[in-house]
């Protein structure tokens, strides 16, 4: 069943509580079903360390720099650690979705933020985009071991044995 997740955290200066983080087969991160006042629960992506009761909101102002809180760019602090950036206003997340991923803001200009991504690429993006503190969940994804990786693979012909 297909568990669809909130990249936009529509619901802004609503407090959330984390009901429990969950595996998801469709995604390489854990996903937090998260219930909200007054609303249905909603699942969004889980922060690296968050654990069942904590506490998340989305907002413009007013929200502490806290794992799983989401916030426009223009408000997060320079060397602060995000994920799920959008790269349209209103559009939601695409930036630094999968297991372990992130993205560090490394300076401020005019209308703009500078993002460094895990790749090392920096990318302007405007500062009223909405982005979510800390990195993504589950960072051991990549030191999954799926069979036949460390074995020695012959090229072309076999060697004779004499």
């Amino acid at each position: 069943m297909y568990r669809m997740v909130d990249f936009q955290r529509k619901l802004r200066g609503v407090p959330g509580t984390v009901r429990r983080i969950e595996y998801d087969p469709n995604r390489t991160t854990r996903i937090a079903l998260v219930d909200f006042q007054g609303h249905n629960p909603m699942y969004m992506l889980a922060t690296d360390g968050m654990k069942a009761g904590d506490n998340v909101t989305a907002g413009d102002e007013g929200v502490d720099i806290r794992p799983g809180n989401a916030m426009p760019l223009n408000s997060v602090p320079v060397g602060t650690i995000i994920h799920n950036v959008e790269l349209k206003p209103g559009k939601g997340g695409q930036l630094a979705r999968s297991a372990g991923s992130y993205v560090q803001v490394i300076g401020k200009d005019l209308s703009y933020s500078i993002l460094r991504l895990t790749s090392g690429e920096v990318r302007l993006v405007l500062s009223t985009c909405m982005c979510s503190i800390g990195a993504v969940s589950n960072q051991d994804n990549q030191n999954q071991n799926f069979g036949k990786a460390g074995r020695k693979r012959w090229m072309g012909k076999r060697p004779s044995v004499r």
